[in-house]
C-alpha cells in the first residue's frame, strides 16, 4: 500500500532539514579551525609558524597563466620597460618605520616580489589606526613589525621578511640598526636602500646621521599632519642635500595655518594621501633597484588641487653633519676621475665672434646647478614647494634687516640646532 504523499514530503523536509544542519555545523567548525581572511592573505595571529598559501618560486617566469603570481611584473621586461625585472629578488630594502605609509610601501614591496626586507618600528597596532591602510582589527595589539610580517609571508612567500621591534634613536638600537644597514643583505653585505617612513624630526635625523655614516643612498617620505599633502624625497650622500644640510621642504597647502584647530585634535590622516604617497615613494624605489625611467630628487602632493611640485637640491658645503661634508668631498672627487677627457678638433670654419655684448648675456652650462647655499630661500624653490623654516641669512643679508628680524632669525636657527642637537644626543642617553 502506498505512503501517504504527506507524510512523504514531511520526511522529505525533515531529512533535509537535518542534511542542512549538520552541513552548517561542520562549516563552522572548518571557519574555527582555519584562520581568518585578510584583504592580503590569510591573518595568522595566533599563531607561531604561518604557513605560507603555497609553496616557494624558485625562479621566476613569465608564462601567462592564472597561478603565476609574477607574470604581469615580467610583462613589463617583455615589453622592454625593464630590462631584467629577476633582479629584484637580489635587492634589500630597509624600511624604517611600518605605519601608515611604512606598512603599505612594505606590502607593495612584497607584492613586487623584492628579494628581502627589514622593517623597523617600535610602535603597536591599535583600533585607532584602522582609518589606514593593511592592518587588521583582529591584530591589534600586536607589534607592527610582527603583525606585518605575519601579512606579507602571506602575501608572497618568495621575500625573506627580517622585523626589528625597537627605537633606533636609543645609543643601543642605533648600532643594531648601522649594522643591519651594514650586513643586512642577502648576502650579508650592505642593503640596496633605506626607505624612512617615520612620522617625527628626531627619527628622521637618526636615519640621516646612519646613511651619512655609512654612505647609504636612502629615500624619506612624510605626510602633513594635516593629511592633504605629503612628499618623497631621494637622498644620496654627498650628491643631494642630506636632511641636515638645509630645512625640510614641506608642500604648500594653501591653508592659513591660523585657522587650524590644534587644541586638543590629534594629528590627521586619510589612507588616500598615504596610499599617494607610497606608491610614489615604490615607484622611485623600482626605478632604483631596477635602472629604468627617472628618478625623482623630489615630489610633492597637494591633495586640495592634485597639483604635484617637483625639485632638486644640492648638498650644501657648510653642512653641520660632518659625515655629509667628507661625502661631498669624495663625490667631486670621484666626479674629477670620471670626468671625461674631450679633446676638441679643430675646423676649418672660423667661429663667429660677436664684439658686442650690450647687454652682457653669459651662456652657462646645462649641469651647472647651483649648491644648497645658493638656493636656500623658499621663493627660489619650485612653485608649490617651501622650506619648514627659512635658513639662515648671509651676512650681507642681515645688514638690511632690522635687530627685531635678526633676533628672530636667531631664534629660528637656535631652535633648529636645538633639534639636530637632541637628535644626535639622544643616542647617547
Amino acid at each position: 500500500m502506498a505512503k501517504n504523499p504527506a507524510t512523504t514530503i514531511k520526511e522529505l523536509t525533515d531529512r533535509l532539514n537535518g542534511s542542512l544542519g549538520r552541513l552548517s555545523a561542520q562549516q563552522s567548525a572548518d571557519i574555527e579551525q582555519s584562520p581568518p581572511r585578510t584583504s592580503s592573505g590569510f591573518s595568522t595571529v595566533g599563531q607561531k609558524q604561518p604557513v605560507p598559501y603555497r609553496e616557494k618560486i624558485q625562479k621566476i617566469s613569465a608564462e601567462v597563466v592564472d597561478s603565476n603570481p609574477y607574470s604581469r611584473l615580467m610583462a613589463l621586461q617583455k615589453m622592454g620597460i625593464v630590462k631584467d625585472y629577476e633582479k629584484i629578488r637580489e635587492k634589500t630594502v630597509a624600511v624604517v618605520g611600518v605605519g601608515g605609509v611604512g606598512s603599505v610601501v612594505a606590502e607593495m614591496l612584497t607584492r613586487c616580489g623584492i628579494g628581502k626586507l627589514i622593517l623597523f618600528d617600535y610602535d603597536k597596532v591599535e583600533i585607532a589606526n584602522m582609518n589606514r591602510l593593511f592592518y587588521q582589527p583582529d591584530q591589534a595589539g600586536l607589534s607592527k613589525v610582527d603583525a606585518a610580517k605575519q601579512t606579507l609571508i602571506h602575501v608572497n612567500p618568495d621575500v625573506q621578511i627580517e622585523v626589528h621591534n625597537f627605537n633606533i634613536t636609543t645609543m643601543d638600537n642605533f648600532e643594531t640598526f648601522v649594522d643591519r644597514i651594514r650586513h643586512g643583505s642577502l648576502t650579508n653585505g650592505k642593503v640596496d636602500l633605506v626607505l624612512s617612513c617615520v612620522d617625527n624630526f628626531e627619527a628622521r635625523m637618526t636615519v640621516n646621521v646612519a646613511c651619512n655614516e655609512e654612505n647609504q643612498i636612502w629615500m624619506e617620505s612624510g605626510v602633513s599632519e594635516n593629511a592633504v599633502s605629503g612628499h618623497i624625497q631621494y637622498i644620496e650622500p654627498g650628491k643631494t642635500a642630506c636632511f641636515a644640510c638645509v630645512p625640510p621642504l614641506v608642500v604648500a597647502s594653501n591653508i592659513d595655518e591660523r585657522t587650524l584647530k590644534r587644541e586638543g585634535v590629534c594629528a590627521a590622516s586619510l589612507p588616500t594621501t598615504m596610499a599617494v604617497v607610497a606608491g610614489f615613494l615604490v615607484m622611485n624605489t623600482l626605478k632604483y633597484l631596477l635602472n629604468f625611467g627617472e628618478i625623482s630628487h623630489y615630489v610633492g602632493y597637494n591633495a586640495l588641487v592634485d597639483f604635484f611640485p617637483r625639485d632638486a637640491i644640492k648638498p650644501n658645503p657648510s653642512c653641520e653633519d660632518s659625515h655629509c661634508q667628507a661625502r661631498q668631498k669624495e663625490y667631486e672627487e670621484r666626479k674629477t676621475l670620471e670626468k671625461p677627457n674631450i679633446v676638441s678638433t679643430p675646423t676649418h670654419d672660423e667661429p663667429v665672434v660677436h664684439e658686442d655684448n650690450e647687454f652682457e648675456i653669459v651662456l652657462l652650462e646645462d649641469s651647472e646647478e647651483g649648491t644648497a647655499t645658493e638656493t636656500a630661500t623658499s621663493s627660489n624653490l619650485a612653485s608649490g614647494l617651501k622650506y619648514a623654516y627659512e635658513p639662515q641669512p648671509n651676512v650681507d643679508q642681515r645688514n638690511d634687516q632690522t635687530p627685531a628680524q635678526i633676533a628672530t632669525h636667531d631664534l629660528l636657527i637656535s631652535l633648529k640646532d636645538k633639534l639636530i642637537e637632541e637628535a644626535k644626543n639622544k643616542r647617547t642617553k
